[in-house]
């Protein structure tokens, strides 16, 4: 293969629609190693992915389809509906390893339906920061240990059913105060630290033969104070030499302002080359141009020497050998039954939930960090209010994201009557600003379809009805 196919090679990007644009079907003639799919690109059919994955491989048989189906909050497939299964935190609330296998096994049989090979989950971060605004309830908990636990059961299930798996975010995203999509956080931790919190997670995923593990896009200045994760041969060999990882290493998307930003895609892009990843994501919607000024930065950094040409190969022989793998254990049976009864004991419920006939739904909007994107949370409400506006009055249900990180959202709790309920669909937060409240709580740890069900069973036996 030539410089510019293995170029092509490495790349995993995105492009607007359900249908494969011509310029794309081209690219992929032309050696793109594949297509990551995002929100955008999926109605909500399982026939209508599999239709775009099929119109995939006939541009290319080898191509490789990858999409971000963590189940709880992060679902592509499911973003019209809710995930079918429940999320990390609530699978790692309940601490049942048969049924996180059972979520991850149910991921899978969709995922092979929908003709995708690599699943970009699940999250391996261990959630020590309560304040954190990406990773959340997308995590199994904030013990290392028993995240691990969880992420060998999800990981193993996944790929026992035929789709390989792509533990994220290496070297761990948990303990953060910002969103890498926008910003460049930085762990401030010792690496002693790190290697005590946010790594176990990850070896565990190593040791459950994981097909690919996924890079972050933040500042670990005790393992190199320079580069972010992403683009640091230090971070990178830590994964390679210490947790003895020989499988192939994804990069977040190079669309981030974690990576990109100040150095723009192609050079973001050409910097993770050289510091060990192997495929490269690069976001959701991206025009056809993007992808042919990244194939030339890269073959322009191989013929000036800034990227050695046996890396690239290398890269590209790893990205290779992530398919799907063949499945050793049948998916059987319907898991919904075992899901909604684990998620009555997800949630947790402070104090008395009061009278609710008659009380109204209302839902305060605050925008979803980008990887869980617009989607649908939460009982459908009757009214949606924004931060800082005035409450409807009589009897209420209140629902929230993250109350805690929003003081303006706080401030809204702190006027509620005392017969009023809210629900927190997000992190379970201090009930920072009205602590001393005698209001009732239920803490869902995310939303999922499952969840959702067993919210509305508790507020219809206190008399909420629609």
């Amino acid at each position: 293969m030539s410089v510019e196919s293995h170029a092509l090679g490495v790349l995993l990007p995105s492009f607007r629609g359900p249908e494969l644009p011509p310029a794309w079907a081209r690219l992929l003639q032309d050696g793109l190693g594949g297509i990551c799919l995002f929100g955008s690109n999926l109605t909500g059919s399982i026939g209508d992915a599999r239709a775009l994955t099929d119109a995939v491989r006939r541009a290319r048989p080898d191509a490789l389809v990858a999409v971000d189906e963590e189940g709880g909050d992060v679902t592509r497939l499911h973003a019209r509906t809710g995930s079918p299964v429940l999320g990390a935190a609530q699978l790692g609330a309940v601490d049942d390893l048969a049924l996180t296998a059972a979520a991850g096994r149910a991921v899978a049989a969709d995922l092979v339906a929908a003709g995708v090979d690599l699943d970009l989950g699940p999250v391996a971060d261990v959630n020590s920061n309560p304040d954190n605004p990406v990773i959340g309830t997308r995590s199994f908990g904030s013990d290392p240990i028993h995240v691990s636990r969880h992420v060998a059961a999800w990981t193993g299930a996944l790929q026992a059913a035929g789709v390989a798996a792509c533990v994220k975010h290496f070297p761990g995203h948990g303990s953060t105060a910002q969103d890498s999509h926008l910003t460049l956080p930085v762990i401030g931790a010792s690496a002693a630290e790190i290697r005590a919190r946010e790594l176990p997670p990850f070896r565990a995923a190593v040791e459950a033969a994981v097909a690919a593990v996924m890079t972050s896009h933040i500042a670990v200045p005790a393992l190199d104070p320079d580069l972010p994760a992403t683009l640091s041969t230090a971070v990178l060999r830590v994964l390679r030499h210490e947790l003895g990882y020989d499988g192939a290493i994804v990069s977040d998307a190079l669309d981030m302002a974690g990576v990109s930003a100040g150095r723009g895609i192609p050079e973001a892009a050409v910097l993770a080359l050289v510091a060990g990843a192997d495929l490269l994501c690069v976001g959701p919607d991206k025009d056809p141009s993007l992808v042919r000024e990244i194939q030339q930065a890269i073959v322009d950094a191989v013929r000036s020497g800034r990227l050695r040409e046996e890396r690239l190969a290398d890269a590209v022989a790893r990205t290779s050998r992530i398919r799907r793998p063949v499945p050793a254990e049948p998916v059987v049976g319907d898991v919904g039954t075992a899901m909604a009864e684990a998620a009555r004991r997800a949630l947790i419920v402070e104090r008395q939930v009061p009278d609710l006939t008659g009380a109204r739904v209302v839902t305060i909007s605050t925008p979803a960090n980008i990887a869980v994107g617009e989607v649908p949370w939460g009982i459908p409400p009757d009214v949606v209010v924004a931060p800082g506006a005035e409450l409807p009055a009589g009897p209420v249900v209140v629902q929230v994201r993250d109350a805690h990180r929003h003081p303006d959202v706080s401030a809204m709790l702190a006027t509620l009557p005392e017969g009023a309920l809210v629900i927190e669909w997000g992190w379970p937060g201090p009930r920072t600003g009205w602590e001393d409240r005698q209001i009732a709580r239920i803490c869902t740890r995310g939303s999922s379809r499952p969840v959702v069900a067993a919210v509305e069973e508790i507020v219809r036996k206190a008399g909420w009805h629609r």
